[in-house]
């Protein structure tokens, strides 16, 4: 089970990121500019999961728009309207085939007692991801901002995410931007903290271009 410890909270968050800054001076300088990042709680659950596979490799405005579509249509987002509306309802409120799919499986999954979700927020931290990763449609960067956003782990770093490499390419002056190896290896300076630096750094990202 998870200890209260690891979870990122509003005290947490405050604590981490003056704990990052004092250790780190790009980021310190990224709380200067803008001030400390962000919470961005998400509510753990299939709503939430469903938004997150919206937002693999598209704009979040874009994945946003789909969502509100899929809201308005069915009167809200569960597992058990999105089994009503099927994949080809999906679709026509603006899913990909292949999105439409991997949320219309999973809500089966859910409906069926073969997925819950409650069980992987109260599982452990190498157990709950594994779970996520055994879900159709879900990999790594989806499991790991899940794990950041709606259950709140405090040291996830999640591989694959460009802004992130974007945000440490400029906050570090590196001559290029990290690939995805590298960057993962360098955000190990940052643990037991890890997901609160890439709220830092996210933070970095959006305000640096008008969008905090």
């Amino acid at each position: 089970m998870l200890k209260e410890s690891s979870l990122v909270s509003p005290a947490t968050l405050e604590v981490a990121t003056a704990a990052l800054a004092a250790q780190d001076a790009a980021l310190a300088g990224v709380v200067e500019r803008f001030g400390p990042p962000p919470l961005w709680p998400r509510q753990p659950g299939f709503a939430t999961l469903v938004r997150m596979i919206l937002e693999q490799q598209v704009s979040l405005d874009s994945a946003r728009a789909v969502y509100r579509r899929l809201r308005a249509h069915a009167g809200g987002v569960s597992a058990a309207r999105v089994v009503e509306l099927g994949a080809q309802g999906l679709r026509e409120v603006g899913f990909t085939r292949q999105k439409a799919g991997y949320c219309h499986d999973l809500a089966l999954d859910i409906v069926a007692g073969k997925v819950s979700l409650g069980r992987i927020a109260s599982a452990s931290e190498e157990e709950g991801r594994a779970a996520l990763l055994a879900i159709r449609g879900i990999g790594p960067w989806t499991a790991d901002v899940y794990r950041i956003f709606a259950l709140r782990h405090a040291d996830v770093w999640p591989h694959g995410d460009v802004a992130l490499a974007d945000a440490v390419h400029q906050v570090k002056g590196l001559r290029a931007r990290p690939d995805q190896d590298r960057l993962t290896k360098m955000a190990r300076q940052w643990a037991p903290w890890r997901s609160v630096a890439a709220r830092i750094l996210w933070h970095h990202y959006l305000s640096s271009r008008g969008r905090r």
